[in-house]
């Protein structure tokens, strides 16, 4: 799908069925939307450009993902994709910016263009070219990364609270464990989030040595705006990442701390039943001469030893505080 959105905000939809067609002067940005082969080469038609594919779009090469060519500067960034979910993805996004129009190539909806789109008409008419796209676009997208990370944020502080919580009662049986699949969710998010504000920042640094940004100072300085949060962002995740790596190895070590009480229970009983199995197994030897056998209180007296020998070691561990 090929939208073209005017300087005044309105969007008109593209068809590759006019071979004829000629591009209005006031159409400042296409956006490229899952397009088929047939409508990349239908703009490519129009503006003498090259569209890339969706293979050359997740070519990590440096010099593949930021380069000029016949006037036009051709980036990728990679963007957070389905955030909200459970199954965070990173998508590639080609953005070609010509003399006076932006061209974008996806094959995602991250949440950013929808936002941008929406605040489009807002933009006033005299300003609205190209590279201002460019600007508020990575500006909206920065933004939408500071949002995502607000919600990692809230996410983790819930997880502290639900792990360290002073608690009345017993965790229910592998609380922990499903906590440690939420640490591993958020973590994987984060991680995305990272390598989305590398691939920004490296972008932004391409477009701000641009001679055509560096003569417009408007751009230039929101741009420059934007690299800051960007690198702030990029900060504040590092130290998020941080947090998530602490909460995994507090988690790890409750779950090991709950492991070795239950051990210790274990090991414990079985001290404590030691004397009186010790006792039982000597009466319970069939010699023909043992004295306690013709005793009248021989069987009350044995059930009292190993009763005894029983209580003994339990007050013991009771008063060094093992129990």
């Amino acid at each position: 799908m090929i939208n073209a959105y005017l300087s005044n905000g309105s969007v008109s939809e593209l068809t590759p069925d006019k071979p004829e067609f000629l591009l209005p002067d006031d159409v400042v940005w296409i956006d490229l939307h899952h397009p088929t082969s047939a409508e990349d080469q239908f703009v490519e038609q129009l503006l003498s450009i090259s569209i890339p594919t969706r293979d050359e779009l997740k070519d990590i090469e440096p010099s593949s993902r930021l380069y000029a060519e016949n006037g036009a500067l051709y980036m990728t960034g990679s963007l957070v994709w389905r955030a909200d979910s459970k199954d965070s993805k990173l998508t590639d996004v080609a953005f070609i910016l010509t003399a006076d129009r932006l061209v974008t190539v996806r094959y995602a909806d991250p949440k950013s263009f929808s936002l941008f789109v929406a605040a489009l008409g807002r933009a006033p008419e005299e300003t609205c070219n190209g590279r201002t796209l460019l600007a508020h676009l990575l500006e909206t997208i920065a933004d939408r990364t500071a949002e995502i990370m607000e919600t990692v944020v809230s996410r983790v502080d819930h997880l502290a609270t639900d792990i360290f919580r002073e608690r009345t009662e017993r965790r229910p049986p592998k609380f922990l464990e499903s906590k440690l699949a939420e640490i591993a969710e958020v973590h994987r998010l984060v991680g995305k989030v990272r390598d989305s504000l590398g691939s920004l920042s490296r972008l932004l640094t391409f477009l701000q040595n641009a001679s055509v940004i560096q003569m417009d100072e408007d751009v230039r300085k929101l741009c420059a705006t934007v690299a800051q949060d960007v690198a702030t962002l990029s900060e504040h995740a590092s130290f998020v990442a941080g947090n998530i790596a602490f909460l995994l190895d507090a988690s790890l070590g409750l779950i090991n701390v709950e492991q070795n009480a239950i051990i210790k229970i274990f090991s414990i009983a079985s001290v404590v039943f030691l004397p009186p199995t010790l006792v039982a197994s000597i009466y319970g030897m069939n010699f023909q001469h043992m004295p306690e056998l013709s005793w009248q209180l021989g069987y009350p007296l044995a059930l009292f030893a190993m009763v005894l020998s029983a209580i003994i070691p339990f007050f013991f561990f009771r008063w060094k505080g093992w129990l």
